[in-house]
């Protein structure tokens, strides 16, 4: 399928567009899903890839989308949208074959394709078109392309995503033996008969590692290092799912910084926990190798050990790990080591022109308003909407799927100046300490009272 830009949310000879994305993930493509063809907004996405991927590196057979196939680009805010995921299986012919399936979720990869099928029916989206450098001049941010192309925007909305954090121990060792997980599929490592050392106590850890387990010709061993003191599950159900609304957001964000900071601690496995049936399959495998087979010694769990320092060994890398309930130092050798050790936000260089007009905060992140506009000394009416940049200022929920329609409401109705689309919270099941009081909890405050 081929798209014509030329009749479609292009700059014209009427003056700059009204914005320009840089980076196409799943936040900037339900923006620009949720404006496309709404009058008389014009704006333009613009990804360095030649083609729409998701975390590729991370697409391992049979992992599973842990949000609803409902919280999708657009549903949320537009359930008669085009965009929608069930629009995309009525058009591949398998709406059917997917209703009967009941299924726990959608996998990865099947949700991998609806983000490519949209973005490729998205006319404002643009692949392989990277943006070199972002300034300000005459009618707003001027945006260079690396094929030489100059863009004039009035506002600019950040997609680019988060960056893996690399350790500072591992850094200087990074390469063939030594990576990211967000790399592992397309590096498709050589593990067998090989020590491998997982780094990180997250989901994608334990998918990494139960995919070790599980290949015929694997590695002769597996040590799982988790800084936390358990292998601890994903905190999920119909309350827990209450904070993936814009009501907890809004009470989240009425919180004073300090409280916000102890919020977003305590639910930090609502999350970042894993999924009950990765755990199953784990310690169904876990068990096997114990008392059903012959490999008892193939692998290791070591929760509440942080890596500290990693040396070349005399085969492949030393690890030095701290044990924190024994305060002691433990020492591991490993032939590959794969960091499992989760992303952190970041300003992409393409700004560094204006980088010095931007508010950042001490973990990399831009200061966010409750419109998602980010904190510069910029001209009024020059926003820069950051999406990913929103932990600290609106909670847990900023870096998910949940509520990435929604906010493309929110930066939709603050671009065009007026309540285009509903983004009132609604009522909540839930009276959250800091928000609204739903009619239940003002009949028990005045009956307290």
């Amino acid at each position: 399928m081929t798209i014509d830009h030329s009749a479609t949310g292009r700059e014209n000879d009427t003056g700059p567009l009204d914005l320009a994305g840089i980076g196409v993930g799943p936040f900037n493509l339900s923006l620009a899903a949720v404006l496309d063809g709404l009058p008389g907004v014009s704006a333009r996405f613009f990804e360095r890839k030649p083609v729409f991927s998701w975390h590729p590196g991370l697409m391992l057979p049979g992992s599973v989308l842990q949000t609803s196939f409902l919280k999708d680009l657009v549903t949320p805010l537009m359930p008669t949208s085009p965009h929608s995921f069930t629009n995309f299986l009525v058009a591949k012919k398998r709406f059917y074959d997917f209703a009967s399936g009941r299924f726990g979720g959608v996998s990865r990869a099947e949700f991998s394709e609806y983000l490519a099928w949209a973005a490729e029916r998205i006319a404002s989206v643009e692949m392989g078109a990277q943006i070199e450098e972002v300034t300000l001049g005459k009618g707003g941010f001027h945006l260079r392309r690396a094929d030489g192309e100059q863009v004039t925007a009035r506002n600019l909305s950040l997609g680019t995503g988060m960056r893996p954090h690399v350790p500072a121990s591992a850094a200087p060792h990074l390469g063939d033996r030594c990576f990211h997980a967000s790399e592992f599929v397309l590096r498709a490592p050589r593990v067998a008969g090989r020590r491998v050392a997982v780094v990180g106590g997250g989901q994608t850890g334990a998918e990494i590692v139960l995919h070790l387990l599980g290949l015929g010709d694997g590695p002769a061993h597996v040590s799982w290092i988790n800084r936390r003191p358990r292998f601890a599950p994903l905190e999920e159900g119909a309350f827990v799912d209450q904070v993936f609304t814009p009501a907890y957001v809004a009470a989240y964000r009425s919180l004073p910084a300090a409280a916000q900071r102890v919020e977003t601690a305590d639910l930090k496995l609502a999350s970042d926990g894993l999924t009950p049936s990765t755990i199953e399959a784990l310690y169904t495998e876990l068990y096997r190798r114990t008392h059903l087979g012959d490999q008892p010694d193939s692998f290791a769990l070591l929760p509440g050990r942080s890596m500290t320092r990693m040396m070349p060994g005399a085969v492949g890398f030393r690890l030095s790990l701290w044990a924190e309930a024994a305060a002691r130092e433990e020492q591991l050798e490993a032939d590959l080591v794969i960091l499992a050790t989760g992303a952190e936000p970041f300003v992409p260089a393409c700004l560094d022109p204006i980088r010095e007009r931007l508010e950042i905060d001490a973990t990399g992140r831009l200061i966010l308003d409750e419109n998602y506009r980010a904190a510069w000394d910029g001209p009024e009416g020059h926003n820069i909407f950051a999406l990913n940049h929103g932990g600290a200022s609106h909670g847990i929920v900023d870096p998910q799927l949940s509520l990435m329609a929604w906010r493309s409401g929110v930066i939709a109705n603050t671009l065009v100046r007026r309540p285009q689309f509903d983004v009132s919270a609604g009522p909540s099941l839930v009276d959250w300490a800091g928000g609204q009081p739903g009619a239940s909890a003002e009949m028990a405050l005045r009956m307290a009272g």
